[in-house]
């Protein structure tokens, strides 16, 4: 599964993450590609331009580590220990989100069924709290969208609305270490909440399913009045974000 940071799609909803140059190579794209094509930002994209106070006290504290444990070399130029700390600090960020990809890409196949001689621990504890949250579904994985709005994304799981039932739409959000003590950010409630409106639900049941590798997972359902409001937060974000941008 890819991360959708930074991602775009165009108005069917279709990924246009990257870019085929001239000479055959690939590139991301960007803003000047996504108001040539008429591309739509991802919510993680809109959801970036609000402060986020605690990832940057989180990335601060990387940064004053990574200085402690690699003091500056005799001789060295102040610039060239500053640039050595700033990419060590980075190194526990890249490593998080690289393993939230891969857990991401196994959970994926897991619900899609595929085979494999062993599943990780926690594939089959997720299930069993999801089927112990919401009972059994006929879950669908990596749903992309387009939003009239303006915004795209995609889904980890949902489970459209049949009759009087309500929809589902579920994010996974990887730690390492226990569980104890996490506690939703606001951004993952607006995240969900954007998720809904652009699936075209607009009164799903929306959760965070939280996990680690040993198998421990906790799953937190939001209101219908705390995701109404997390919306309208969004929508102020993205409004901000197309007009700065001009998009």
């Amino acid at each position: 599964m890819n991360s959708e940071s930074g991602h775009w799609y165009e108005l069917d909803g279709t990924p246009a993450y990257t870019q085929t140059m001239k000479d055959g190579r690939i590139r991301n794209t960007t803003l000047a590609d996504a108001r040539k094509k008429n591309l739509v930002p991802s919510v993680t994209t809109i959801l970036n331009v609000a402060a986020k106070h605690g990832l940057n006290t989180w990335l601060q504290q990387q940064v004053l580590l990574a200085a402690l444990t690699l003091p500056r070399l005799d001789g060295e130029p102040e610039a060239a220990w500053l640039e050595r700390v700033m990419s060590d600090s980075k190194s526990t960020g890249r490593e998080a989100a690289d393993r939230g990809t891969r857990m991401h890409g196994v959970l994926e196949r897991f619900f899609k069924s595929e085979t494999v001689e062993v599943w990780p621990i926690y594939c089959i504890e997720v299930k069993r709290a999801l089927d112990a949250h919401f009972g059994e579904q006929p879950w669908q994985c990596e749903k992309s969208f387009a939003h009239e709005d303006g915004f795209g994304g995609k889904v980890d799981m949902f489970v459209p609305p049949v009759g009087d039932l309500p929809g589902i739409v579920v994010d996974f959000k990887t730690k390492e270490g226990s569980l104890d003590k996490v506690t939703p950010f606001h951004e993952q409630i607006m995240q969900l909440a954007a998720y809904d409106s652009g699936l075209g639900m607009d009164g799903a049941r929306c959760a965070n399913v939280y996990l680690n590798e040993v198998g421990e997972v906790k799953i937190f359902e939001y209101t219908n009045l705390e995701l109404g409001e997390a919306y309208d937060c969004f929508f102020h974000l993205l409004r901000f974000y197309r007009i700065k941008n001009k998009i």
